[in-house]
């Protein structure tokens, strides 16, 4: 692994998911997507209930701990394709592989893909 994917690596574990979320927000929302949906797909992903999600934002948790804490839906190696030029399933680390599956769902959803097919249903 480069020096930059490791400092990028490390940059990210140390971001707290609370600084991004209004971003995946804003996104969504310039798409007509609501922070239902959102909430909704990082639940999937996480296992994470909409309070537990409210707690980890307020607590300004970590990327690291955040998904440390999680538990990974079974079916998130489904997600696949291209996010920031990489594709997802090929991310060697296994924290910046989780931080982009939850790029993808949320690029997905700006997409206009619903909800159903999103959550791999």
């Amino acid at each position: 692994m480069s020096g930059r994917s490791t400092a990028t690596t490390e940059r990210v574990s140390r971001m707290a998911v609370a600084t991004v979320y209004p971003l995946y927000l804003a996104k969504l929302a310039r798409k007509g997507r609501t922070k239902a949906e959102l909430d909704a797909v990082i639940g999937w992903l996480t296992g994470y209930s909409e309070s537990q999600l409210d707690q980890q934002l307020g607590a300004g948790t970590t990327f690291a701990d955040f998904f440390a804490a999680a538990r990974l839906h079974p079916n998130a190696s489904l997600i696949t394709g291209v996010i920031c030029g990489v594709r997802v399933e090929t991310i060697e680390d296994p924290l910046m592989q989780q931080v982009r599956y939850l790029d993808k769902l949320v690029d997905e959803l700006a997409k206009g893909r619903p909800l159903e097919k999103v959550l791999r249903a």
